[in-house]
């Protein structure tokens, strides 16, 4: 067998998407990507192929290197990689650029709960970077915020490289105190504390418990610093966290998006061993929560159970927390990778993309009742305009949303997370730049009163802040103009009904990435009454088309109620 580690690894992943194996939704996504590259490789357009050889050999390099902890140190075992690490380095190393041959991944995240193995895997690949990637005057790094925790991946590095003489003189690897270093070339291999200075050059960086990071300080200058390496790799290797505001998270977002499809970042490889927290829709089956007091659960989020982590005493943890509230949150997040502070999602965006409809065009509502709703919270932000339909099929409301959607060029170029996703969608078509700083509501009132002369616009419901002027200059062009306060009372009903619609196939959508994007940022607390308001984590996560796609459907239910109270002569109206 050519590549045992390679079949092997494939192996894991098609029992991972077919359900034979357990493994939760993004360990599937994870899985469902590779798969489907594999089948993209071939492909003249698609920039990428698998180099199974490549892959194959750091999994060989890998076995090497021996144990340095419990029984296995103790009998002088060598490393075994199983078949889910197999499958994070074979697609890591595997992975390669046509045009040069150089390695399509560019940063790794892994978030693995405790007791799986994750130093052992960080120094695996801190190794492979300073000695098998033929990177000459290699800098690998092990980054923490505290010393003790860079020696979690440096000090396993050390002592491997210590207990295999072979390789030590075959490399020409020397062992200090706080370094290993190759004279030859000048590559080293050390331990990084907090905020670096400005002038490593790294050709690699292990970070370990990354959701231990108030700033992303050295994970920027890490990266910033690899600018004149061809192939470098910064690996992310952690447990989840509590901290919804610090840089891990933020990472862990991003990678849920990038393995939905909601973003796109080919450099990126990431996989999330947790559990199921919401029910889901996976090759038309459905897939229910776990219950996270079920023994069961243990094994779909932690891939070495009964490997390196010892069942009794992840049992007893499970027990022990079940009896104990106080310890519910630290077993949830450290041995099932919960994040135990994090808000519910609003949206199911399997359910959300399954609504899509790409061939649907606004064109066909000629003539049909409209709610146009706007969100112009910023004109130096992204304003948003939605036009919402609604037809009677089969005696049940069904919703058909579109959007246009703007932000100052300005913006564009100043934003420093986003600005990828934007010039993409300006390219596409999805998103308008207007010039400058500001947007100018003058074009988007000329594109209201060019839209509502195809449409039979019952309303235009609008955000008041900010807004009122446009408001009453539309009231003047003839629009009935409803001012929809940003409360719960308003957003709530409108909130569950596209929920329910989405569930039931009655909410229908063009497939714009800019509106998916929103929605899959929007996060909704109940409150004691079971109400909900539209809230984003993060200042970057825009919600704007989604706000007012909600504005929309909110005045489509309750306008036949309201509609013929309001005065002929009073077209600006206030709810």
């Amino acid at each position: 067998m050519r590549h045992p580690h390679v079949n092997a690894a494939h192996a894991w992943a098609r029992g991972a998407v077919a359900g034979t194996r357990p493994a939760c939704k993004w360990v599937r996504l994870a899985c469902q990507r590779h798969l489907d590259d594999l089948r993209r490789a071939d492909e003249k357009a698609w920039p990428y192929y698998f180099d199974a050889d490549a892959g194959e050999r750091v999994c060989e390099f890998v076995e090497l290197l021996p144990h340095t902890k419990g029984q296995w140190a103790q009998r002088g075992e060598r490393l075994h990689l199983e078949s889910w690490e197999a499958f994070i380095f074979v697609c890591v190393y595997g992975w390669k650029r046509k045009k040069n041959g150089t390695r399509r991944f560019r940063e790794l995240y892994g978030e693995i709960p405790r007791k799986n193995g994750k130093s052992q895997l960080g120094a695996s690949i801190g190794l492979y970077m300073l000695i098998g990637d033929a990177e000459a005057g290699a800098e690998v790094y092990s980054g923490a915020t505290t010393e003790k925790q860079a020696w979690e991946v440096f000090g396993p590095a050390r002592r491997m490289v210590e207990r295999t003489p072979g390789l030590r003189h075959a490399a020409g690897v020397e062992v200090w105190a706080k370094s290993l270093a190759i004279p030859a070339d000048g590559s080293k291999f050390e331990p990084i504390v907090g905020k670096p200075g400005d002038g490593a050059s790294p050709s690699c960086t292990v970070i370990d418990e990354f959701h231990e990071h108030d700033t992303p300080d050295l994970l920027d200058t890490m990266q910033t610093g690899m600018g004149a390496r061809t192939q470098p790799l910064t690996a992310i290797i952690t447990t989840a966290g509590y901290n919804l505001a610090g840089p891990c998270y933020d990472k862990h977002i991003e990678v849920k998006k990038v393995l939905e499809g909601l973003i796109e970042n080919d450099e990126l490889f990431g996989i999330i061993f947790s559990i199921d927290l919401e029910a889901y829709e996976w090759h038309g089956v459905k897939v229910p929560p776990d219950d996270w007091a079920d023994p069961a659960a243990l094994k779909k989020a932690n891939p070495n159970y009964g490997v390196s982590l010892d069942v009794d005493f992840l049992l007893a943890q499970q027990r022990r927390a079940c009896m104990n509230p106080v310890e519910q949150n630290r077993f949830k997040t450290k041995h099932l990778n919960v994040w135990c502070s994090a808000r519910a999602a609003w949206m199911n965006m399997q359910q959300w993309a399954m609504c899509a409809d790409p061939g649907l065009s606004i064109d066909e509502f000629a003539g049909e009742d409209c709610y146009f709703a706007l969100d112009l919270a910023s004109k130096i932000d992204i304003c948003a305009f939605t036009q919402v339909f609604k037809r009677m099929l089969n005696g049940v409301d069904h919703y058909y949303a579109f959007g246009k959607y703007y932000l100052p060029e300005d913006t564009i170029e100043e934003s420093k997370v986003n600005q990828a996703l934007y010039r993409k969608w300006v390219i596409q078509g999805y998103l308008t730049a207007t010039d400058g700083a500001e947007i100018d509501y003058d074009v988007i009132r000329e594109e209201v009163r060019a839209m509502g002369r195809r449409f039979n616009v019952l309303e235009v419901a609008y955000d008041p802040w900010g807004a009122t002027q446009l408001a009453h200059q539309m009231a003047d062009d003839g629009a009935i103009v409803v001012e929809f306060a940003m409360t719960t009372k308003n957003f709530s009903p409108a909130m569950k009904e596209i929920n329910a619609a989405v569930k039931a196939g009655r909410f229908h959508h063009d497939g714009n990435p800019v509106l998916a994007w929103m929605v899959s940022n929007v996060v909704a607390k109940e409150d004691a009454n079971e109400n909900i308001f539209p809230r984003k984590e993060k200042t970057e996560q825009k919600i704007d088309g989604a706000v007012s796609t909600i504005m929309g459907v909110a005045r489509a239910m309750v306008h036949a109620e309201l509609y013929p109270t309001f005065p002929d002569n009073h077209p600006l109206t206030v709810i």
